[in-house]
């Protein structure tokens, strides 16, 4: 009996590894919320505000190794302050297109994924509201796309996934005094694998 079952266990772990080499292609659905933030080295400073973002994503991998495009719509909130208390609050509304590069460990339908790769950001609309106070001038003025590298972790469950990721802006989104200006966020989704 036990010589039994330790040929069954060392099968379902060949099987797993094997599985694991084997081309496969997924896609799915994704949406989730997103906690933006301006960087910068000019005299204002800026907040964290909650977005959203929806969209597609699709796997191709083999040999434990997976390539990940995504196509999402994406809104970034965030809050300019200046020194004097004048306040801006910039909502972007891009589109997003990720490709990441990844791994995935497990077996049975749940596995821990690791994803790293650039997303390139074309910005659709900047929309910009100021307080009371705020003059203008104030108003940024803000480049058409930029570039950034995400860093992030997922768990899939059969079909489901979550996952949580760090953009971090590499190219220079603000330009005319805001020239200095990067956008960074963390991302919280729920994803669908369709097939």
């Amino acid at each position: 009996m036990k010589k039994i079952f330790l040929a069954v266990l060392f099968a379902g772990f060949n099987l797993a590894a094997f599985s694991q080499v084997l081309p496969s292609f997924q896609l799915g659905v994704k949406a989730g919320t997103n906690l933006s933030k301006l960087s910068t080295e000019n005299t204002f400073s800026s907040d964290n505000r909650a977005g959203y973002y929806a969209g597609l994503w699709a796997r191709i991998g083999a040999a434990g190794i997976h390539l990940q495009p995504e196509l999402y719509l994406s809104g970034k909130n965030t809050t300019l302050k200046a020194e004097n208390g004048e306040e801006n609050k910039v909502k972007f509304t891009s589109l997003d297109v990720p490709i990441l590069v990844g791994t995935k460990i497990g077996a049975a339908g749940i596995g821990l994924r690791l994803n790293t790769g650039p997303v390139v950001s074309f910005i659709l609309d900047d929309e910009q509201s100021f307080g009371d106070a705020a003059s203008e001038a104030f108003k940024g003025n803000f480049k058409g796309q930029n570039i950034a590298w995400q860093f992030g972790a997922g768990l899939d469950i059969k079909n489901l996934g979550v996952d949580l990721r760090y953009e971090a802006g590499l190219s220079k989104i603000g330009k005319d005094g805001y020239d200095d200006t990067k956008l960074g966020l963390f991302t919280l989704g729920l994803a669908y694998r369709l097939f």
